[in-house]
């Protein structure tokens, strides 16, 4: 349970590393006095500096696109006067001293000190730079001023609400000191970082140590100023930022866009919901053909473009990676004549190779006796249109689940809706234990928050097992767990990193990200 505080003061600090303490990119600050651990403070975000550096000079290159938009909407932050108000001003300087009255701060955020560190010009302030947002340049300007540096490590919190505060015309002098507030209520529910991952990056900036991935940094930067243009980068910004630490959130996947023809599957194949439509037999037909052919296709079956049904024509044909004949029968049933015409239209078409291939018809409702015997002996597969809704939107969740090959045995002559569910849930079976051992990995990991290093910690597999093993069965052996840290580790999952030992028993491996599941 999240107790509430009350907070009467604010932090005045730059508008980008205020937000670079949201993003959990940085951890720390650079107050002009020295702050008292425990210490509970709202941060109100002003310009990035009253001194002589330009922006370009104060953060990385990297970092600037971010800097350079949180300006923006600072400066955009505002109460417009009525023209009316204007007019009555008597001149310029009372136009400038009344703007900047009616400016507004946008509140984000509260924090609280950890630890406040006393720097100077000795400490290898170069590396404080690569573990950081600001240029060494930075440091050079404040130790000129004044001997030390004053570094505040900070626990950020999200508050439930942003908080608007009237700006005061002389707000921008008050930089890197506390301002007065009206109380805020706030909690402990929503921290950017969890305790492990601020302990890990604590550690690593108390003991000034390098970056560990100087050059993904370096790509997160570049993705996350595209995140502001191009929102379809979100997803790989925020992988990285797990993996460096600077976010500890679970990744839940989103909802395609894209992907919202999947809910029509079944309703397209119900051919009285398209005569409500006002459109005829043909054309509810040929919907529900054009959606069975983008089904199978995003399943991953190739399908051929010479066969597109019309009178006396094959509706699909798929070829790869086995050959897979499919007729498509909207409407409220599946007609007993639908195996026979399946058999004479795939002959014409496919000659001999109409007997190689594997065959389908999905339909609606359920398949009559004499369909269902015909089915039997002409050896075609009979599947429900929510069977194949289900097959993609199991396929959109997971893109790795359906495995043609495997989904090959349960195409069983009759119908088989309840062979297809079979797979279905063999497949989710699959998933969840690969959840299960990542989960595994992630807590050995968090065993120790105390004694957290910077690094990632590795396990081997006889670690890894065992732990498992405490909490779930059927138990596994070594080899079967290390088939699937193999399978979780390889660059085209990532879920896992590993370190190669001089065997299988000596490999390690480290935990990345979660895989979620429902």
């Amino acid at each position: 349970m999240n107790e509430s505080v009350l907070i009467y003061n604010a932090l005045c600090l730059s508008a980008p590393d205020i937000e670079a303490l949201i993003e959990g990119q940085i951890i720390v600050a650079m107050p002009r006095k020295l702050l008292n651990t425990g210490q509970k403070f709202a941060l109100y975000p002003l310009d990035y500096s009253t001194n002589q550096l330009s922006i370009e000079q104060y953060y990385h290159p990297n970092f600037l696109p971010i800097a350079q938009n949180a300006l923006t909407q600072l400066n955009s932050q505002g109460i417009l006067l009525q023209p009316k108000q204007i007019s009555l001003l008597k001149n310029e300087e009372q136009l400038k001293l009344s703007l900047l009255s009616h400016k507004t701060a946008l509140i984000k955020a509260w924090a609280r000190c950890e630890h406040c560190q006393i720097l100077d010009k000795t400490k290898p302030l170069d590396i404080l730079s690569q573990l950081t947002i600001w240029k060494p340049e930075v440091f050079e300007a404040i130790l000129q001023k004044q001997p030390h540096i004053f570094l505040a490590y900070l626990r950020v919190y999200h508050l439930p609400q942003l908080c608007e505060v009237a700006a005061n015309a002389n707000i921008q002098e008050k930089l890197g000191k506390f301002v007065g507030l009206p109380n805020i209520d706030v909690s402990e529910a929503k921290p950017v970082l969890n305790d492990r991952t601020f302990a890990q990056r604590k550690h690593q900036l108390e003991k000034l140590e390098p970056p560990l991935h100087p050059e993904l940094e370096e790509l997160q930067s570049a993705i996350a100023s595209l995140t502001i243009s191009q929102p379809a980068a979100k997803q790989l910004d925020d992988d990285i930022k797990v993996f460096l630490g600077w976010s500890s959130d679970k990744l839940i996947k989103q909802p395609d866009a894209n992907l919202t023809w999947i809910n029509d599957i079944a309703k397209l194949g119900d051919r009285s919901i398209e005569k409500d439509e006002g459109k005829s037999n043909y054309q509810a037909g040929t919907d529900f053909e054009i959606i069975a052919r983008r089904s199978l296709n995003f399943l991953g079956f190739k399908v051929e473009e010479d066969y597109k049904g019309g009178a006396g024509g094959l509706d699909l044909f798929c070829s790869q990676p086995y050959p897979l004949v499919c007729e498509c029968k909207a409407g409220k049933s599946i007609p007993d004549r639908a195996v026979e015409e399946l058999d004479r239209i795939g002959k014409r078409h496919l000659k001999e190779n109409y007997l190689q291939a594997m065959r389908l018809i999905i339909g609606p409702g359920q398949p009559t006796k004499n369909l269902k015997e015909s089915a039997q002996i002409s050896q075609i597969s009979i599947i429900n249109v929510m069977t194949l809704q289900k097959l993609v939107e199991l396929k959109a969740k997971y893109p790795g689940a359906i495995n043609l090959v495997e989904l090959q045995q349960y195409l069983e002559p009759g119908q088989i809706d309840y062979k297809i569910g079979e797979y279905i849930d063999k497949a989710e079976r699959d998933i969840k234990l690969r959840s299960q051992i990542l989960t595994a990995v992630k807590e050995l990991s968090e065993q120790d928050n105390e004694t957290a290093k910077a690094t990632h910690q590795s396990f081997i597999v006889t670690e890894i097992r065992v732990h498992y093993n405490a909490t779930h069965n059927p138990r596994l052996n070594d080899e079967a767990v290390h088939d699937l840290l193999i399978e979780l580790s390889s660059p085209l999952t990532g879920y896992l990193g590993r370190i190669k030992g001089s065997d299988w028993n000596s490999d390690r491996f480290y935990f990345l990200r979660d895989l979620p599941i429902n």
